[in-house]
C-alpha cells in the first residue's frame, strides 16, 4: 500500500511529478470550485418560451445530454486509471520507484500507462467537442415536437453563455497540457532509459 501511494504521488519522472501537481491539484480545483460556480445553477435559470417546467426541462435535457462537471469528473477518473495501475502493478511487484526506468519491462509497461493516457485525453477531447463545442450561444432553439405542442420550436436563453464559453476553453486548454506533458513524459523517458543503457558497468 505504501508503495502504491507514493507511486501515485511520486511518479518516476520529473515532467511526470510536474503532470501530477497540475493534474491533481490545479486542474481539479479549477473543475471543483470554478466548474460549479458557473455550472451550478444552469438548469434552474435555463428558460424558454413559453416558460413552462415541462418544456424548460426537456429542452435542458436535450441542450444537454449530459452535464459538463459529471463528463470532466469522468474524464479525470478515466485518465488516472492507467497510472493507478501500473502503481498497483509495480507495488504487487515489490518495484521502487527509483528503479521503474532501470528495469526493462517495468519501463515498457509505464510508457503503455503513458500513451493510454494520452488516447484517453485525445478521446475526452473530441467528446467534449461533440457534446458542447468550442462556443456557448446565448440562444438555443429546441425541438419540442415530440410534445405534441402546436409549435415544433422552442427558443431558449442560455444563461451566462459567456462565462461558459471562457470555461470551456480553459478545459481544453489543460487537455492539450496534458497530452504535451505525457508525450513530454515519454521522451524524458526514453533519453533517461538512453543513459541508463550508455553507463559504463562497474
Amino acid at each position: 500500500i505504501k508503495n502504491f501511494y507514493e507511486g501515485c504521488l511520486r511518479p518516476p519522472t520529473v515532467i511526470g511529478q510536474f503532470h501530477t501537481l497540475f493534474f491533481g491539484s490545479v486542474r481539479t480545483f479549477f473543475l471543483g470550485v470554478l466548474g460549479f460556480a458557473v455550472y451550478g445553477n444552469e438548469a434552474l435559470h435555463f428558460s424558454c418560451d413559453p416558460d413552462k417546467r415541462e418544456i424548460n426541462l426537456y429542452c435542458y435535457n436535450q441542450f444537454r445530454p449530459i452535464t459538463p462537471q459529471v463528463f470532466w469528473a469522468l474524464q479525470l477518473v478515466t485518465v488516472l486509471v492507467p497510472g493507478a495501475v501500473f502503481h498497483l502493478y509495480a507495488a504487487c511487484k515489490n518495484i521502487d520507484q527509483d528503479e521503474i526506468l532501470q528495469r526493462p519491462v517495468s519501463t515498457v509497461f509505464y510508457i503503455i500507462s503513458v500513451l493510454l493516457r494520452i488516447i484517453l485525453e485525445v478521446l475526452a477531447f473530441w467528446l467534449q467537442r461533440q457534446l458542447f463545442g468550442f462556443l456557448v450561444d446565448p440562444i438555443y432553439m429546441c425541438d419540442v415536437s415530440a410534445l405534441a405542442k402546436i409549435f415544433n420550436i422552442s427558443k431558449c436563453m442560455v444563461p451566462e453563455h459567456f462565462e461558459k464559453t471562457i470555461f470551456l476553453s480553459a478545459m481544453y486548454t489543460f487537455t492539450i497540457i496534458t497530452i504535451l506533458l505525457c508525450i513530454a513524459e515519454i521522451f524524458e523517458i526514453l533519453f533517461r532509459r538512453l543513459g541508463y543503457l550508455n553507463q559504463p558497468v562497474t
